[in-house]
């Protein structure tokens, strides 16, 4: 299996490969992006050269990080049990929406806020119902001769090079009241996702799609080692291929992009809370550990940190609606 990870040792961050329980660094200069750009071919091809010569630094001598600095994060909602159990939690109305079914739907994220396993998250700033969200992630790599816009399923699905964990952290109270303005989220998503613990590349997974290309592997979270949720990635509304095809349309997806499922079912808590009515298991506090675990793939974990205490909200003013024309704004400061 080849694994792709970057993290702290004694020489800095590095970058290389994964096997058994040792690190092999890729030569100085040639970074997770650097194989991205490559493709998945070459990438098998340095995984191998670079294990059999680099020197084994054992796993229990470094810090993992982030298995690499997204160029985008889409983040797609794309299991119809979650929208069925948050959207009474968030929304307060029961059911999923028609909408949901015509098409995959995402949002942008923050890639400047990833965090990797281990790192310690703290709560934002005037948060009082901290989630987590249970997710797998595509990372995009290059095609040759592709340029990465309006591609087919099929050719999506070559421009998949690898597969992470991703946790999608969420503010919920911050996040039900902006979305109660129809845009976001915003403030509740963007603080932190973690990504990890590595990356494993797509050719592992290749004998695994059934035939709709939906990828049967399981997902789970627990929360102080007691279970929360569990699913299966083959639960999707539409395969990772898809929904890499539909970024695509009348855009682009680069190496480097990376590309979530959304929550799987059962995998948040708000889910839970909307089919409870109560917030019950109640929201994270600091001190809980969260780790979710990805069959094929692999197990990210993270300690829940302090509040930041701040006032963050600043309100609008309320001002006259003038749309009259004044002399001062017709004309150019100075001109007669």
């Amino acid at each position: 299996m080849v694994k792709i990870a970057r993290w702290n040792d004694d020489g800095g961050t590095q970058s290389g490969f994964m096997e058994g329980d040792a690190c092999f660094a890729l030569p100085a200069g040639t970074t997770v992006g650097t194989l991205l750009e490559a493709g998945l071919a070459e990438t098998l091809r340095l995984a191998e050269k670079t294990v059999r010569t680099a020197p084994a630094v054992p796993l229990g001598d470094v810090t993992l990080l982030a298995p690499l600095v997204p160029a985008t994060i889409r983040d797609f909602v794309a299991f119809e049990e979650h929208v069925e159990g948050v959207r009474k939690s968030i929304d307060g109305v029961a059911g999923v929406v028609p909408e949901w079914y015509e098409a995959p739907t995402f949002y942008f994220t923050n890639p400047h806020t990833v965090t990797g396993t281990g790192t310690v998250i703290g709560i934002p700033a005037g948060c009082d119902a901290l989630d987590f969200e249970t997710e797998v992630a595509a990372v995009v790599g290059r095609v040759p001769g592709s340029d990465g816009s309006n591609l087919s399923a099929a050719e999506a699905h070559d421009h998949i090079f690898g597969y992470t964990v991703l946790n999608d952290w969420s503010a919920r109270d911050l996040q039900r009241r902006e979305m109660k303005v129809s845009l976001g989220p915003c403030k509740g998503k963007d603080f932190a996702n973690t990504l990890g613990p590595w990356i494993v590349t797509a050719d592992e997974f290749e004998d695994r799609h059934d035939a709709e290309g939906f990828l049967p592997i399981s997902l789970a979270v627990e929360v102080n080692g007691k279970a929360i949720g569990q699913d299966l990635l083959s639960n999707m509304g539409w395969p990772f291929a898809e929904l890499v095809a539909y970024a695509s349309q009348d855009s682009v997806v680069r190496p480097g992009d990376v590309l979530g499922s959304g929550t799987c079912g059962s995998g948040c808590l708000a889910e839970l809370w909307g089919r409870n009515g109560s917030q019950t298991p109640p929201p994270l506090t600091t001190g809980d550990v969260v780790r979710m675990t990805v069959e094929g793939i692999g197990t990210i974990e993270n300690t829940v940190g302090t509040r930041r205490e701040a006032v963050t909200r600043v309100a609008a003013r309320t001002r006259p609606r003038n749309r009259a024309v004044t002399s001062a704004s017709a004309s150019p400061a100075g001109r007669a």
